[in-house]
């Protein structure tokens, strides 16, 4: 079954998670065009799974992109365009952030997805 709208269409577990939650300063001019950049960049890179985004207007965003192992994410961390666009966000756009890593064990989807009962645990 795929994923309905702007949910990332991922494989069956085990994959990895990178969750970055960032708070934008009020002078984000360029932000949305570079993240609009690097997610369809992302989205090319070898082992990318998709990704989810969301930004209140509290300025506070949550993104999750998902990865097949931990050599995918360490090779786009090193990837040129994505290295200049975290240095602009340092430099110009967080006013902070928080980047973390997670092993994807199980997961499922609802109300009409498959069930947390039919899959292993």
């Amino acid at each position: 079954m795929s994923a309905p709208g702007p949910f990332a269409q991922t494989p069956a577990p085990p994959y990895y998670a990178v969750i970055f939650t960032s708070l934008l300063s009020e002078n984000d001019a360029g932000y949305a065009a570079m993240g609009d950049a690097m997610f369809a960049l992302a989205a090319t890179q070898p082992g990318c799974l998709g990704a989810e985004s969301a930004r209140g207007a509290d300025r506070l965003g949550i993104t999750v992109s998902y990865w097949r192992d931990e050599a995918s994410i360490t090779a786009w961390k090193a990837e040129a365009q994505h290295l200049a666009a975290q240095k602009y966000g340092i430099e110009r756009w967080y006013t902070h952030y928080e980047l973390r890593i997670a092993r994807v064990e199980r997961a499922y989807s609802g109300p009409e997805g498959r069930s947390a009962l039919s899959l292993p645990r």
